[in-house]
């Protein structure tokens, strides 16, 4: 086994695990959503983009994409939570909520695409 390899699906799938816990839970409802939960998925996703910018191949120039999507979104979520009510202490009301996982849902996508192209390349490459 290739430990970095390792490494670097162990994040992947973690940067998805953590926006999909994010994302869970009614639309509308901030105490369905934990801050925490996106700081740690944006904090996970910004590592993988991290751990791809080194691959200088096709798929991972597609990787490296998907990242940096991710992130975009993931940013914007925070910055419509720190900013547009006032700070992080604030709770969101429900119209920003919908912004913030909504965004956090495009992130999702992107995390989404990501793993399923590692799965798909791992499964095409031979030993």
């Amino acid at each position: 086994m290739n430990l970095e390899k390792i490494i670097f699906g162990f994040f992947i799938v973690l940067a998805l695990t953590l926006n999909v816990g994010f994302v869970v839970g009614e639309l509308a409802n901030p105490g369905h959503h934990s801050l925490w939960m996106l700081f740690a998925a944006l904090l996970v996703s910004l590592l993988t983009t991290g751990l791809k910018i080194g691959d200088r191949s096709q798929i991972g120039a597609v990787l490296l994409s998907t990242s940096l999507v991710s992130n975009l979104q993931l940013i914007l979520a925070v910055s419509v939570w720190a900013v547009l009510e006032g700070g992080m202490d604030v709770v969101p009301g429900h119209d920003k909520m919908v912004a913030i996982v909504s965004l956090a849902y495009g992130a999702l996508v992107a995390n989404g695409v990501s793993v399923l192209m590692l799965v798909s390349d791992t499964l095409m490459s031979r030993r």
